[in-house]
This record gives C-alpha cells, sequence and structure tokens, in this order.
C-alpha cells in the first residue's frame, strides 16, 4: 500500500506540471492579454483605468500624445511610446521570455508563492482565501445533501424495481435533471424570495446585515436560511445521476449468484443488502465520487452565484478569464489540479476500505 501511495504521489509531479505547461502554451497565443488590455486602455485614453494598471504610465502617455510610428507586436500600442510598452510589460512581467516566465512560475508554485493580483490590491492567496467560504458553503451542503438522499433513495428504487415509487421517483430526478440550474434559480425567487408571491427567503449573499452582532445559534439559522435557495437550484440535478447509478449498480449486485446463495442461508433481506451488497454495489459510487466533489465545489455555480449575488471561487474565475488576470487563473488552476489528483487517490484507498480484497500493491499505478 505504501509503495502505490508514493507512486501516486510521485505521478502527480508531471501531471500538474503538464497541466499548467499547457495551460502557459495556450496563454501565449490567446488575444487580448494583460499588456494588450492595458495599452487598450491607455490608448482610450481612460485615464482612470489606466493609473489603476500602470501607475504613472498614463501621465507619460498623456504628456506625450503625438508619439506613435512603434513597431510593438501589441495590438492597441500604436500611438505609445515604445519605452511606455516596455514599462507596462515589466510590470505584467512580460518583458522576460516565455520559458523564463514559466520557470519562475513553477518555482514559485512549488513553494506556494502565487504572487499578487494584476488588477485587485490583494495577494492571490489571499483572494482565494476571500472567495473560498462561498464555494465551501455551495460544494460541501450539496455533495452531502445530494449523496445522503441519492444512496438511500437508489438503494430503495433498487428493492421496488418497476413499482409506482420507481417510476415516479424516476420522472421526478430525470426532470430535476432536464431543468437548467439557472432557471430553477429564477422560479425559487420569482416563487420565494418576493419575486411575485412569497418573500421567505433572502435572495443576497450567505449572511444577513449585522451578522456578527447574532448569538451563535441564530448565525447558523441565519446561514442556512441563506443557502435553502442556492443548494436546491444546484442540487436537482445532482441527485438524477448519484440516485440512478446507486439503483443500476445494485440491481446488478442483487442478480448474482451470492445474494442467491445468501438468501438461501437463510439471511434477512436487509442482511443480505446491507451485509453482502452494498459493498460491491457501492464501488462505482465511490468511483464517481472525486469528480462530483470537484465539480460541487469548483464548477457549475457560476450562474448560481450570479444570480444570488454570491461572490465565490465561480464568478472569481470567470471574471480572471475575461480580464486575463492570469496570476489568479494559474494559481486557481494549480491549486485545483492538485485537489483533484488528491482527492482521486483518495477515492482509490476508500475502494480499499470498502473491499479489502483489492491489492494495490500489484498495480502498476
Amino acid at each position: 500500500m505504501g509503495a502505490y501511495i508514493l507512486r501516486r504521489l510521485l505521478l502527480m509531479i508531471p501531471t500538474v506540471f503538464g497541466i499548467m505547461a499547457i495551460s502557459f502554451l495556450i496563454t501565449q497565443f490567446a488575444p487580448g492579454g494583460p499588456v494588450e488590455q492595458a495599452l487598450a486602455n491607455l490608448s482610450g485614453q481612460n485615464v482612470s483605468m489606466a493609473t489603476r494598471i500602470t501607475g504613472d504610465a498614463a501621465g507619460d502617455f498623456a504628456a506625450q500624445p503625438g508619439q506613435g510610428g512603434n513597431k510593438s507586436a501589441y495590438r492597441g500600442s500604436q500611438g505609445l511610446s515604445p519605452e511606455l510598452v516596455a514599462r507596462i510589460e515589466k510590470q505584467f512581467g512580460f518583458d522576460k521570455p516565455p520559458l523564463e516566465r514559466f520557470g519562475m512560475m513553477i518555482w514559485n508554485y512549488l513553494r506556494f508563492d502565487f504572487g499578487d493580483s494584476y488588477y485587485r490590491d490583494i495577494s492571490v492567496i489571499d483572494l482565494i482565501k476571500e472567495k473560498m467560504p462561498v464555494s465551501i458553503s455551495l460544494g460541501l451542503w450539496m455533495t452531502l445533501i445530494a449523496y445522503g438522499i441519492s444512496i438511500p433513495l437508489g438503494i430503495r428504487k433498487a428493492v421496488t424495481d418497476g413499482s409506482r415509487f420507481d417510476v415516479w421517483t424516476s420522472t421526478v430526478v430525470i426532470m430535476g435533471y432536464a431543468i437548467p440550474g439557472f432557471l430553477i434559480a429564477i422560479a425559487l425567487i420569482i416563487l420565494f424570495a418576493g419575486g411575485s408571491f412569497w418573500s421567505v427567503f433572502p435572495l443576497r449573499g450567505l449572511t444577513s446585515p449585522g451578522f456578527d452582532s447574532f448569538p451563535w445559534w441564530r448565525q447558523v439559522l441565519d446561514y442556512f436560511w441563506h443557502l435553502v435557495l442556492p443548494i436546491i437550484s444546484m442540487g436537482l440535478g445532482a441527485f438524477a445521476t448519484t440516485t440512478l447509478l446507486t439503483k443500476n449498480s445494485f440491481i446488478d449486485e442483487i442478480g448474482k449468484q451470492y445474494v442467491t446463495t445468501a438468501r438461501a442461508k437463510g439471511l434477512t433481506e436487509n442482511q443480505v443488502l446491507y451485509r453482502h451488497v452494498f459493498r460491491n454495489a457501492m464501488m462505482l459510487i465511490i468511483a464517481s465520487f472525486p469528480a462530483a466533489f470537484i465539480g460541487a465545489f469548483f464548477g457549475g455555480s457560476l450562474l448560481i452565484e450570479t444570480i444570488f449575488s454570491l461572490d465565490g471561487l465561480g464568478l472569481l474565475g470567470f471574471v480572471s478569464v475575461s480580464t486575463r488576470d492570469y496570476p489568479v487563473v494559474f494559481a486557481t488552476l494549480y491549486i485545483f489540479s492538485l485537489l483533484g489528483l488528491v482527492i482521486a487517490l483518495i477515492s482509490d484507498l476508500a475502494y480499499m476500505w470498502v473491499d479489502p480484497r483489492l491489492d494495490f500493491e500489484s498495480r502498476e499505478v
């Protein structure tokens, strides 16, 4: 087991390196990088934006409005002095060759030094910490609720396969999966957040004004009160996959010979189901957990965060890509890639806990 874990940990190094290398290469050819955006703001004489991005460089441009004719490779640099373009390149770190920039980035990331955001006066790690509570709240509770309901429901559907209960629950979960989460969110706002009918739940944020002054029990209630509508909006679609996967996995195991043998020995249905079938049937559920976990934390929540005014990692990632805030983009990619690989390893180790017959030592990777 120890050798297998070590091999998996060592394999993470080239995997993360490859992800970062490919992403870095793509950004080198993507138009509208941070330097071009700064130059475009200066060329449009958007002095307030330019000052925020390039400091006193905007003043230099304003003092030399007639200079031009440079042969810079950047679009939007016409009319700007080469010295100003060079200053902007240096500020964003683009005055160095790509390989040198990539090497410096990897070296810093190995020490978990992610630098500062291009457009915000804050370090990247502090910015991620600031947005993390929202994503943790949405992802954690959605995952726990989805699995806590889907697994028992899937088992029940497998036991009562073909019954009325099985048919109508399948209809409900498939309809929930087919309807986009943002449409459910809008419908919930209209119905329960003061849209047109009842004003039962809050519409914005994770906490109410004055949250810090609340007693602890009221803080807990207020926190979950704000989570109800976003969690329902994100979670309805998550029920279908896990529920149907659980049902099909249990049906497949129930039809095997060892179940017939266990019944012939006089075991009750619950003993057969939870002592024998459960362990084997749960293998597929465990296999799907890492993707569901990562997806719940860091994917698919952009629209939900926007609709309910939740400033989390989904919205941060979208804004960072749109503004070419590369330190934030690469840092979140690096952290999430590492986290995904670690959770995948934990998932494999959970296999052994569920089924000790698995032999990891004999595996190649």
